[in-house]
């Protein structure tokens, strides 16, 4: 698909950096902004913390990288891309989104559109976005610019599903502004343009996907205190449960991140402002907020168990997922306090997260690999690449004599070469 449109995308994190670099390489002019100047040097520089982008992609990019709201002027199909996080109550936090639309509105000019990826609940940018875009620019929607809806879909990490191979959402709110929404996306995304009736729609349809998968791996962590109290590994019903044809192929975990378990906060929001209380959703967060906690109690009691009792636990990531840096509101803190809690010497470490800004945001100190001591547990939180490639000798080196208790909780390692000196926890 072909348009003439600039281009501007307003927070370059996971989701805005892959869909500025992306379009810009199909030859649209864009202006990559972000409030963090520490951001935008990065980027200038040809790196990416995030590791969602890599150094020959930036480099070779004509994105126009700034932190001046100023160079927003330049464009008029403007891309909002900013976090929606909940706030300690889990309510949704729109501060964000809001923020991001004064900078937008100040510099809007006739005939331009302003698509927002960013999750929100349905109703939120013609109710909420538009009011503010109208005050900033003091113009009217509808007559002098028009807005979209585009939700994010975006997995850090993942190198199968990106922009470019995920089947894209639109929608627009009239024809016209869809035809150019629609045309946008399409010059970069190969999966295919669905086109949905209305903003409301696709606002719904982003947070009934993740609150779908929530759900889903809220039965399996149910199933898993089930069966762990009947001895029988989860893994194993799973496998074997799952050569139906129609069986859903989901596994029990901790769920953190700033999607699957954040999301379906804000659908129960909605749902409790127009009179609802959604029981199923607020039952499967609850599930799976209690995970960590549950994780941690069972490794207190195997340590416990075992023939010389012991304190000190080794945590093997703090991540909220596999091979990505990000610490956004990772469960994997849930199962650290509730060590502390029962006075376990707790050591963690990450080979990918940031000691600043784990520093920072749990007042926790990483401790280097080089300087773990021996420890009575070993909990395999977050399996790294580099973690898994070193396995069992890695792992088990890390415990005091190698005897002691591995917990690993998405069952990523060999029980087949397991030493016989490990007993072995998995959900």
């Amino acid at each position: 698909m072909q348009h003439d449109r600039s281009i501007a995308v307003i927070g370059l994190g996971y989701v805005g950096l892959p869909v500025a670099v992306a379009l810009a390489a199909s030859g649209a002019p864009v202006i990559g902004f972000d409030i963090s100047r520490r951001r935008v040097a990065e980027l200038q520089a040809g790196r990416d913390h995030t590791r969602e982008v890599d150094a020959a992609a930036l480099s070779g990019s004509s994105i126009r990288f700034s932190a001046d709201p100023d160079a927003l002027r330049d464009a008029d199909f403007f891309i909002v891309t900013v976090p929606t996080p909940i706030d300690a109550a889990r309510r949704p936090d729109m501060s964000a989104v809001m923020a991001a639309s004064e900078t937008v509105g100040a510099a809007l000019s006739p005939g331009a559109i302003v698509v927002y990826e960013s999750t929100v609940y349905p109703g939120a940018t013609e109710d909420e976005c538009v009011p503010v875009l109208e005050r900033a620019s003091g113009l009217t929607c509808g007559r002098d610019f028009t807005v979209g809806y585009s939700p994010e879909r975006i997995n850090p990490g993942d190198r199968e599903h990106r922009l470019e191979t995920i089947v894209k959402v639109v929608a627009g709110q009239d024809d016209a502004t869809l035809d150019v929404v629609a045309a946008v996306y399409g010059s970069v995304v190969t999966a295919g343009i669905h086109r949905a009736p209305s903003i409301r729609v696709a606002e719904a349809a982003k947070v009934i996907e993740n609150a779908q998968r929530d759900l889903n791996i809220a039965f399996m962590n149910e199933l898993s205190e089930i069966f762990g109290r009947m001895d029988i590994d989860t893994y194993d019903v799973l496998a074997a449960a799952g050569t139906k044809w129609n069986f859903l192929r989901f596994t029990p975990g901790l769920v953190g991140g700033h999607c699957i378990s954040v999301d379906p906060y804000y659908l129960t929001h909605k749902a409790q402002m127009v009179g609802l209380h959604p029981e199923v959703i607020l039952a499967g967060r609850r599930t799976n907020d209690d995970a960590g906690a549950r994780i941690g109690r069972a490794c207190v009691q195997l340590v416990a168990s075992r023939p010389r009792p012991g304190r000190r636990i080794t945590v093997l990531g703090v991540t909220f997922k596999e091979n990505v840096p990000d610490i956004r509101n990772s469960k994997v803190i849930d199962v650290i306090r509730e060590l502390q809690r029962f006075g376990m010497e707790v050591a963690v470490s990450d080979c990918l997260a940031d000691p600043d800004e784990v520093r920072a945001e749990y007042g926790l100190d990483l401790v280097p690999e080089t300087a773990l001591g021996e420890a009575d547990a070993v909990v395999l939180a977050v399996p790294h690449a580099s973690y898994l490639e070193r396995g069992w000798d890695f792992i088990a080196g890390l415990l005091s004599s190698g005897d002691g208790v591995v917990m690993d909780l998405k069952a990523r390692l060999d029980r087949g070469r397991k030493p016989e000196a490990v007993r072995l926890w998995r959900p």
